[in-house]
């Protein structure tokens, strides 16, 4: 991973940097996979297994939005079915055929199609990979502060505070 003084970094470097001002370009797929798979708390962090994510905004130090090269293996999601107050979301899928379920109903997806869900429509959405192969997408999303995700099919509610998602039970409850 070559950086303006022309040194090149392994990924291991190049995950570890604690100044990513100087990281111009990388391989995204050495970039090392987030270590806590699920920021919900359980029963909902289990059902996430099979995703694994690469932050790749965080990498270059971006802060008005992020963007991960997501990964899905057979019979895995992406997310519990979501919506979002004030984040935009898009998604572009790379390799695979997921199944995106939003209000409308299922959309089978493919290499090179992509979708986007505007903040506060209330189209709630996720991906599921009901195949025998991997899903590969980047996903997009802003990091607008005060944002909350709404979740219809489960007991769940989050909130953007200082960066960090806070999860309650739909009646306020901390989890």
């Amino acid at each position: 991973m070559p950086i303006n003084d022309g040194i090149t970094l392994s990924s291991h470097d190049a995950n570890h940097m604690s100044t990513p001002k100087s990281l111009i370009a990388v391989d995204a797929c050495d970039v090392t996979p987030r270590t806590k798979p699920s920021n919900y708390p359980e029963p909902f962090a289990t059902r996430m297994n099979g995703r694994e994510k690469r932050q790749l905004g965080d990498l270059f130090g971006l802060t008005n939005f992020g963007v991960n090269l997501t990964r899905l293996a057979p019979n895995s999601v992406s997310a519990l079915r979501h919506s979002h107050t004030k984040q935009d979301e898009f998604i572009y899928i790379l390799e695979g055929h997921p199944t995106l379920r939003t209000n409308e109903g299922e959309t089978q997806l493919a290499p090179g199609m992509c979708a986007g869900f505007k903040a506060g429509s209330g189209n709630a959405h996720h991906l599921v990979n009901n195949t025998a192969e991997v899903v590969v997408y980047l996903e997009v999303g802003d990091r607008t502060p005060g944002d909350q995700g709404i979740y219809p099919d489960n007991d769940i509610q989050a909130e953007l505070k200082d960066g960090k998602w806070h999860f309650t039970h739909k009646d306020g409850t901390p989890y």
